[in-house]
């Protein structure tokens, strides 16, 4: 395993801004498209909720969907996480 940090450039010591961007705009994106996902039923609980008035338990269906997204989606992008910082410790 190599000796060299990997956010920091090895000639000064400082913060290599440039690769913190490249790793951050990915991962980023991941949380962005998972709370995109999990906005749908809340849209649509909102929706039903108040403009049609559909009775409480699809409104409990939709919360019960939303909580299962965010986790599943929360489960996802931690695993992104580990993998690309797997990748990232091997790296010369």
């Amino acid at each position: 395993m190599s000796t060299a940090r990997p956010f920091f450039l090895q000639s000064s010591g400082e913060l290599d801004t440039d690769r913190i961007l490249y790793e951050a705009i990915p991962l980023a994106k991941l949380v962005a498209a998972v709370g995109l996902v999990a906005l749908v039923p809340v849209f649509l609980q909102v929706v039903l909720g108040t403009i049609l008035g559909v009775p409480s338990p699809l409104g409990l269906l939709l919360t019960v969907a939303t909580q299962f997204v965010l986790a599943v989606g929360t489960g996802i992008v931690l695993m992104y996480v580990v993998v690309r910082a797997n990748q990232i410790s091997e790296e010369p």
